[in-house]
């Protein structure tokens, strides 16, 4: 479902960085003159105009002189090892920041399987539990004495008559949450039971207890 992406590097920054890197390495050497614009197209197989921007970078980064008249020039060594180091870097932070995307992409997809799987779980419930009224979303109120306080240390099932069968956070949902799950602030309570269960859960999450 998730392909991994591909991280597309334009290719007069590719030829920057290879002219970068043979002269950090000593294959070219500093004050000597670079081939000419239609020579470079030809060895990297591009256009001109695709080697002009190549020149221009390694010219703001101060690795090569282009002087008129005179040609293409190698100025920095040192500038040259500096470029290269930082594209790699710059290189690293792309590519984890598109693996954080993917991870993302992924854990969204996901929590819309939860969503999905629990309205499911609960029509299930409309059709097993004859016996129990439609599933009920309360809102917990902002001061309720029950977040912070697990389910299980609340007796909310003896107190209620209650049965909790999810908690909705934001765009997740908890499903059938256990005896140790502890409330929190704006939780959706999805709860069923019989007739009076949401009156008498509603005066239970809103008591002064």
């Amino acid at each position: 479902m998730f392909e991994a992406l591909q991280i597309t590097i334009p290719r007069y920054l590719k030829i920057a960085v290879d002219l970068a890197a043979r002269i950090a390495s000593g294959d070219i050497a500093e004050g000597e003159k670079l081939k000419g614009r239609s020579v470079l197209s030809t060895e990297y197989n591009v256009s001109p105009e695709t080697i002009r921007r190549s020149m221009s970078i390694l010219s703001d980064k101060n690795v090569v002189e282009i002087a008129l008249g005179s040609g293409i020039v190698v100025s920095s060594k040192e500038k040259a090892i500096e470029f290269v180091k930082s594209f790699k870097d710059d290189e690293s932070v792309a590519e984890m920041r598109l693996k954080l995307t993917q991870m993302f992409e992924k854990r969204k997809a996901i929590d819309e399987d939860i969503i999905a799987v629990t309205r499911q779980i609960i029509d299930m419930y409309k059709y097993m539990r004859t016996d129990l009224i439609t599933p009920v979303e309360i809102q917990l109120p902002v001061n309720s004495h029950v977040i912070g306080k697990s389910i299980g240390a609340l007796g909310v099932w003896h107190q209620t008559g209650a049965t909790i069968i999810g908690i909705i956070q934001e765009n997740k949902i908890i499903i059938s949450p256990g005896p140790y799950y502890e409330f929190t602030k704006d939780d959706k309570i999805l709860i069923v039971g019989d007739g009076n269960v949401v009156e008498r859960f509603n005066v239970f999450v809103n008591s002064l207890n």
